[in-house]
């Protein structure tokens, strides 16, 4: 994130269209599947409660009769409760009806759901937070407040293009800097932070500030995930665009992954995680497949073209079967959406059916016998050196024509089996049922098949058709996960008044003194400046002015002249002082109360700027981040380590008359 200066005073950059409140469902283009996801996760919110307190009412009684009665409605609560699963299944199942998509002419992509969340009071925890570690007034902050609620609103329901990426972006990078300013020792906010699972609908309360970024995190994942599955792949662009999105969504969850620990819910534990990485590397596999077959189709006698067309379909069979394995281990089986495992299922034998379809294409084509050879890597993102892929066999080609038909016949008969089973497996679920383009895709592709395999079934023959090998799979272009580029999003602090996060945070306790008038006496005003932003009085002359107005070492100068100065340089104030004529100079300090922890002191900016920075530096070069350590606390914080201002080094006197 790169911070940006903002003009003083309350209030100030609260016209920003980004911030503006309001009604966010009416507002996106994905209203209506929202609200229809609030209304579920409401409703599942409500049984939870309804059945929580029949269990306990069950428990504390010993009469038979009201137990009975208890234990009939403890069923009924449970079925509604699975009914409202499914219909949350439903939504999450991998259709996009309001999207361009791709006419039809792919299988579908499986978008997730953002995760839901309930409405945010913040000025109580603020406003009392501001003045108690702060020593200023906490309602003079009501417009800054104001601000980062409407942000917080916004980002529930962002639209599905980039400004809502971005949207979400700045919105975390707001979280940042609140928890670099507002996160003490003896905990966050006091804020309880309500967010519902996007699995299973169940709520998940924490009050760790933590747990608010990392589902917007997740819901960054899961804002890509919706823009790749609503591209029209039918063109080699919109192709690229959807494999990207898909990285991308892969990049956030491996993040969130790597630097949360503990989550409460089951949407952020590591192995849902895990699921979901694959899952978002797999459609991206697939997007990458359909744009190597888009450009200029492979004509039948192009040998070596389909072969390696054949290879990448088999590429995505066996990432979407690594996904499917996934998904079947506990615990992650217990709340991924069956139409999810179902879908996985279909793709896996859909893109293995058509590796044996392309195969044959090349075997009974026409044209000079070749081998596939092995392609050139050009990653999309480059993987770390100490990742090397497993070398494949290469396909061989027998070279007699007869032998080729052969092996051609076998292989088309691979793809029919296959095909028909993705056909049965389609048929299984009710959610899959309805996504008409998935069964149109699988019929047209096994219609083509058995016309292919018509051709070559000859009336004289009677010798049977050799068992045809799997195809090995290879890639040309393995995409790699991306992580979220929060440095790209510019984000101005919306608690700039309070000065750099660095020296005025909860960890430290201030009172401000003054305003304190100083004239200019025989020995200036009486005391040593040091550092930027803000300036630190450095030393007190013991008996000068500054002394007898109550200024000490260690004070900071917040004010002077009524005009803020926490963001000052050290050369600007000291030209300030030096323009002070006769009349004096009213200033105004931050002093530390007794026992606060002390900041560093010198030329200071906030820390999140050059850990991000760093961040994305070692992720380009494909350095693994460290494993989180394990803590007590639920929901491990962000986890970076603390950046020490550097010391200013730079002492200057007072201005001399």
């Amino acid at each position: 994130m790169v911070p940006e200066e903002r003009p003083h005073g309350p209030g100030a950059g609260e016209e920003s269209p980004r911030l503006q409140g309001g009604d966010p469902l009416a507002q996106t283009q994905r209203g209506g599947l929202q609200s229809r996801r609030a209304r579920v996760h409401q409703q599942i919110s409500k049984e939870l409660r309804m059945r929580a307190g029949a269990e306990n009412l069950y428990r504390a009684t010993s009469n038979s009769r009201v137990r009975e009665t208890v234990a009939q409605e403890l069923s009924y609560v449970n079925s509604s409760l699975q009914l409202l699963k499914e219909e949350l299944e439903e939504l999450d199942c991998g259709t996009d009806a309001d999207g361009p998509g791709s006419g039809g002419v792919a299988v579908p992509l499986i978008p997730l759901g953002l995760k839901e969340t309930q409405e945010l009071d913040w000025s109580a925890a603020l406003m009392e937070l501001i003045s108690e570690r702060f020593g200023e007034d906490g309602a003079t902050y009501e417009a800054e407040i104001r601000e980062l609620a409407d942000l917080r609103q916004a980002a529930r329901t962002p639209s599905r293009s980039e400004a809502g990426l971005e949207l979400l972006m700045a919105y975390y990078n707001q979280l940042c800097l609140l928890d670099a300013r507002f996160a003490g020792p003896a905990g966050g906010l006091g804020l309880l932070f309500h967010w519902y699972d996007s699995l299973t609908g169940v709520p998940a309360r924490q009050r760790s500030l933590a747990f608010e970024k990392g589902s917007v995190l997740f819901n960054i994942g899961a804002l890509h995930t919706q823009i790749g599955a609503r591209q029209d792949r039918s063109c080699p662009g919109g192709a690229g665009r959807a494999a990207e999105a898909f990285q991308r969504a892969a990049g956030a969850f491996s993040l969130l992954r790597e630097r949360f620990s503990q989550a409460p819910s089951p949407d952020m534990s590591p192995a849902s995680l895990r699921v979901l990485e694959r899952l978002m590397a797999a459609q991206a596999q697939e997007c990458v497949f359909e744009g190597l077959s888009l450009p200029a189709p492979a004509a039948p006698h192009d040998g070596p073209a389909q072969l390696r067309l054949a290879q990448e379909a088999a590429q995505v069979a066996a990432e979407y079967e690594q996904v499917r394995r996934a998904m079947a281990q506990p615990p992650a089986r217990d709340y991924v959406p069956f139409a999810w495992s179902a879908l996985v299922m279909v793709k896996a034998e859909h893109f293995r059916a058509l590796a044996h379809v392309h195969a044959a294409t090349a075997l009974c084509g026409g044209g000079a016998p070749a081998e596939a050879e092995p392609p050139v890597r050009e990653q999309v993102h480059p993987e770390p050196p100490d990742r090397p892929e497993p070398q494949r066999p290469a396909l061989a080609l027998p070279r007699e024509p007869e032998e080729r038909r052969k092996l051609g016949k076998a292989h088309l008969r691979r793809a029919i089996l296959g095909q028909e089973a993705a056909l049965r497996l389609h048929g299984l679920g009710r959610a899959l049922r309805r996504v008409d383009p998935l069964q149109a895709v699988l019929a047209q592709a096994l219609r083509r098949s058995l016309a292919q395999y018509s051709a070559l079934d000859l009336e004289d023959d009677f010798f049977e058709a050799p068992e045809a090998p799997d195809v090995p799979p290879r890639t040309q272009r393995r995409p790699a996960a991306r992580a979220p580029s929060f440095s790209r999003v510019k984000a101005a602090d919306i608690f700039h008044r309070l000065g750099p996060p660095s020296v005025f945070s909860a960890r430290a306790r201030w009172r401000l003194l003054g305003p304190v008038h100083l004239a200019r006496g025989d020995g200036g005003f009486g005391f040593t400046l040091r550092g930027d932003a803000p300036v630190l009085i450095a030393a007190v002359d013991p008996g000068g002015r500054a002394a007898a107005a109550g200024l000490r070492e260690g004070d900071y100068i917040v004010s002077v002249d009524g005009q803020p100065s926490r963001w000052w340089k050290h050369a600007e104030m000291v030209a300030r002082l030096r323009g002070v004529g006769a009349e004096g100079v009213s200033l105004q300090v931050a002093s530390l109360l007794p026992g606060a922890e002390p900041p560093g002191t010198g030329d200071r900016r906030p820390a999140l700027r050059g850990l991000l920075r760093n961040q994305e530096r070692n992720q380009e070069r494909g350095w693994e981040p460290a494993a989180p350590r394990a803590s007590p606390r639920p929901l491990l914080g962000w986890s970076r380590k603390a950046k020490r201002g550097r010391p200013g080094g730079r002492l200057s006197p007072a201005p001399q008359p």
